[in-house]
């Protein structure tokens, strides 16, 4: 019982940190070290299997602020969006629109890490036109991540 307890008072106050963190409430102190953070797989609620997948956020903390980001995207398999992403069987192109589509929400993976670690937080960043998926799965993973570097 006492270990229950313990443990929803204990991600509660996690959660409350974030939450302050992610408002602007107050200085978050951080742990030095590299941290990971995953989002949910995300699904589009009518079906459709474009933008399936989830994000995996590699974050370093020194000297108490973010020096280091990594974002990456993956389909629900666990195959990585990369410059083949969009691009019928592998390697050709069989419509142009969709795979430019594709290939803007991998570049704002570069995008958001930089705007993390240029602006030390989540808040204030805000998402990229055509990358919005990318970004709550970015938003989600980051929370993840960040959780485990509070001090």
């Amino acid at each position: 019982m006492k270990i229950k307890k313990l443990l929803a008072s204990s991600l509660c106050c996690v959660s409350c940190v974030i939450m302050l963190s992610a408002c602007g409430g107050g200085e978050v102190s951080y742990k030095d070290g590299s941290y990971e953070g995953k989002s949910e797989v995300y699904e589009n609620e009518d079906g459709s299997d474009e933008g399936n997948g989830y994000a995996v956020v590699n974050i370093t903390i020194k000297d108490g602020q973010i020096s280091d980001c990594t974002l990456q995207t993956f389909d629900p398999d666990g195959n990585l969006k990369d410059e083949n992403y969009g691009k019928a069987s592998g390697s050709t192109v069989a419509n142009k629109d969709y795979y430019n589509k594709a290939q803007k929400a991998v570049a704002s993976c570069e995008e958001y890490a930089t705007m993390l670690i240029n602006n030390g937080q989540l808040d204030g960043i805000d998402a990229i036109s055509g990358a919005t998926i990318n970004y709550n799965e970015f938003i989600e993973a980051t929370e993840n991540a960040l959780a485990q570097a509070v001090k």
